[in-house]
């Protein structure tokens, strides 16, 4: 245990170290680079699950306007979850209503 505990400070104490004073033989030369803040870079490239987001704050000019957009979407989204049919979710229930199964799968999960 106590070996464990110094390695975990040595580990600790090379990280303090990069980021408090910011060893920069560790470092990527890229992020000493200024940043304008205003204007994404060209080799960065969003994820595809960011890309519907990107383009609704690149085609609209006003930032603001962009970003109540993307809100507006998110909350479209939210709605429609929030769309249930309340006949479609007493037949879920009474057909997953009996508990004799229940035991054995939740024991079975955590197993894993």
């Amino acid at each position: 245990l106590s070996l464990d505990i110094k390695g975990f400070n040595n580990v600790l104490v090379l990280f303090l170290a990069q980021s408090l004073f910011g060893i920069l033989p560790l470092s990527h030369p890229d992020n000493a680079i200024t940043v304008d803040r205003y204007a994404t870079p060209l080799h960065i490239v969003p994820e595809w699950y960011f890309l519907p987001f990107y383009a609704m704050l690149k085609t609209i000019p006003n930032k603001t306007a962009g970003l109540l957009v993307m809100l507006a979407s998110l909350q479209i989204l939210f709605l429609l979850a929030e769309q249930r049919n309340l006949t479609t979710l007493i037949q879920f229930k009474f057909a997953f209503g009996a508990r004799e199964y229940s035991i054995p799968t939740i024991w079975f999960i955590c197993s894993f």
